[in-house]
């Protein structure tokens, strides 16, 4: 009985420890994300149902952001291009997020008449998953 309590107890501080260090990296990325944009990522969950990007794209986090039209966003901070067009860089993807037809005028991305400024939020959200 002992050594299942005390078993039990290594696995509970294992699991508090884990869950510190997920939510430490959760932050550093998050702070990474507002450097590298100069957007807030917690602005972004209003500004991406509004603008209607979880119609198109499957984006982690968002309620409902299941869309197969455009490709999922998971992961956009470790690719090398954006939308396979224009390499992926904080400038550039805000830049593709209110303009897409200027790097590919055939693209399916509507402009959306999201401003700078909340784009900004909405790649600091992105570059933060």
């Amino acid at each position: 009985m002992l050594i299942a309590m005390v078993v039990a107890a290594c696995a509970l501080t294992a699991l508090a420890v884990a869950g510190g260090v997920a939510q430490s990296f959760r932050k550093e990325t998050e702070n990474t994300a507002r450097a590298m944009t100069a957007g807030d990522p917690a602005r972004a969950p209003a500004l991406i149902r509004r603008y209607g990007c979880a119609g198109c794209h499957t984006i982690s986090g968002i309620p409902g952001g299941d869309g197969q039209v455009g490709s999922s966003l998971a992961g956009l901070r470790q690719r090398v291009y954006i939308a396979g067009v224009v390499t992926n860089s904080p400038d550039n993807l805000i830049r593709w997020i209110v303009t897409p037809q200027v790097f590919s005028p055939r693209t399916a991305m509507p402009a959306t008449g999201i401003s700078e400024a909340e784009a900004r939020d909405v790649a600091a959200y992105l570059y933060a998953q």
